[in-house]
């Protein structure tokens, strides 16, 4: 028969229908070309949509055994995984000679009718009219066409084994068939061969799986598919009344070892597309987080161990560390340092110091050890008290910012100036100090701790040698230690700590100054 100008062919019935339609279109010498492949969906009705649900089994129910046909492409059908024909056939008078193909582009063509596009059927003609004309390198993966089968094949049995790994079953809230539930949305049609498998393995269970395109139902001994829709907002409130996944999710969590995270092989083994159906998706980014974070402590906890260090012989007793109960200071997230600080560095000395020295915030030895100045800037600062008459359990040490922020140089933490934005937010913390205490005398050590206690931007050039009253307080401003510390010259260094020494000297002969001195001061 001569090829017609243009010819459309309805497929119905999914790769069975498209397998007639072939035969036909071959016999008659049609190209691919000259045909129009159209796939009919069916129109899901009331009641089809509601037996995803509610069923109850009749006399009349059980349908025979039929070809495996996708879910969305079989109104209601009676499924028993009866093998498709490994080839298609002329036996059946559409075609005047039989087709013969391989067993292996049987298999291909058969996965490959189960891809999820509107120009799958096209396609497979074009392979299947290829091969009738000798041309077997269709079937070869270095053929064009036969690599796009070969990619759609292998993205369906993807799909398959990715529906098999994912589908979740919950038991339902209320008595009767089926006994569970599971919603899933697999990018192919892949339900059929799925449920076929859940049906091996879950015995005489009932059960239901609702797909958007499609619901297999298997009631203990007859599987039934549907290409209706099933109700996704009925099955996800049931699964939020399933008394085990609470119980559930508290095992998955406390089975997780951060140890063996590996993001590349979860991500590239359970893609995030999945994880929206899965009980424990929600969980897995926290627990992700708290993997990174528990890291890089053992990143900075194996930097620190490889430091040389000085063996001191103490009774272990004494050597326990005594920590006190956690704080709210403990738990601040008012801005991002915690993040990647060990701990925060509240202040310490006496609770009615009448000196209090506030820095800018700890250094690493701080953030290690819990303390404010127990670092090199803190021997700076001792050589500084001592100089200046004052004992250091006489005053009380504190900073503007209670974290540590870092910067990564090879194996070395190195200090950052902290923003702006971080030092107001932990101004709250340096006000309960400042309220608790209520020194007579703070002595800011370097600009940003000058900056913090009076609350604006300042020079710290202004303020040296130039006491200032600050509320009931006097102000002394003077350098940070670690200044001295970033100085090469000795004699400038020198210079340095002097400065501090007599900034802190003169916040003891403040102690005893009258509060009218303060137009004296400098800056009233």
């Amino acid at each position: 028969m001569p090829a017609p100008a243009t010819a459309t062919l309805i497929v119905e019935n999914g790769y069975a229908g498209w397998r007639e339609q072939a035969l036909r279109a071959l016999a008659r010498g049609w190209p691919p070309d000259a045909l129009t492949w159209v796939e009919h969906l069916p129109t899901p009705d009331g009641g089809t949509a509601q037996m995803a649900l509610d069923y109850s089994a009749s006399a009349g129910d059980a349908a025979g055994p039929s070809d495996a046909a996708p879910a969305s492409e079989a109104p209601c059908t009676a499924y028993t995984g009866a093998p498709e024909p490994d080839a298609p056939s002329a036996s059946t008078g559409q075609a005047e000679t039989p087709v013969r193909i391989s067993p292996a582009l049987a298999g291909l063509l058969q996965d490959a009718a189960r891809y999820r596009s509107p120009r799958r059927w096209a396609f497979l003609y074009r392979v299947l009219w290829r091969w009738r004309q000798g041309d077997r390198a269709v079937a070869s993966a270095a053929d064009e066409d036969g690599r796009h089968l070969h990619a759609m094949a292998k993205s369906v049995r993807r799909a398959h084994h990715d529906m098999i790994a994912y589908v979740r079953f919950h038991k339902r809230d209320r008595p009767g068939i089926p006994e569970y539930l599971a919603w899933y949305e697999p990018d192919h049609d892949v339900l059929a061969a799925a449920a076929e498998h859940f049906a091996r393995r879950m015995g005489r269970s009932s059960w239901l799986i609702g797909t958007p395109h499609g619901a297999a139902l298997w009631d203990g001994s007859t599987l039934r598919l549907s290409g209706a829709p099933a109700d996704a907002a009925a099955i996800r409130a049931s699964a939020a009344n399933d008394q085990a996944e609470p119980l559930w999710l508290a095992y998955y969590r406390n089975v997780f070892n951060p140890a063996r995270l590996n993001e590349a092989a979860l991500h590239r083994q359970m893609p995030v597309r999945f994880w929206k159906g899965l009980p424990e998706g929600p969980l897995i980014p926290g627990m992700i987080a708290q993997a990174r974070n528990g890291a890089r402590r053992v990143a900075q906890a194996g930097t620190v161990g490889a430091m040389s260090g000085k063996a001191v012989a103490v009774d272990a007793q004494r050597a326990q560390p005594l920590r006190a109960a956690p704080s709210s200071l403990d738990e601040c997230r008012r801005c991002e340092l915690w993040r990647q600080a060990t701990q925060a560095v509240p202040g310490e000395g006496p609770a009615a110091a009448r000196i209090m020295l506030v820095g800018e915030q700890p250094g690493d030895h701080e953030d290690l050890a819990g303390r404010a100045f127990v670092g090199p800037a803190g021997q700076v600062l001792n050589d500084a008290l001592h100089r200046a008459g004052v004992p250091r359990g006489d005053v009380f040490l504190t900073n503007a910012v209670k974290h540590f922020k870092w910067f990564p140089r090879g194996k070395r933490r190195m200090h950052k100036t902290p923003a702006q934005r971080e030092v107001d937010a932990c101004a709250h913390w340096l006000d309960q100090e400042l309220a608790r205490v209520r020194p007579a005398v703070i002595i800011t050590l370097g600009a940003t701790a000058l900056g913090a206690v009076l609350r604006h931007k300042a020079s710290l050039r202004d303020y040296l040698d130039a006491p200032v009253r600050h509320g009931d307080a006097w102000l002394v401003a003077t350098w940070h230690p670690s200044y001295a510390l970033r100085v090469d010259d000795a004699s400038a260094r020198e210079e340095i700590v002097d400065g501090i020494a007599r900034a802190i000297a003169r916040g003891r002969q403040l102690l005893a100054a009258p509060p009218s001195s303060a137009g004296a001061a400098g800056h009233g």
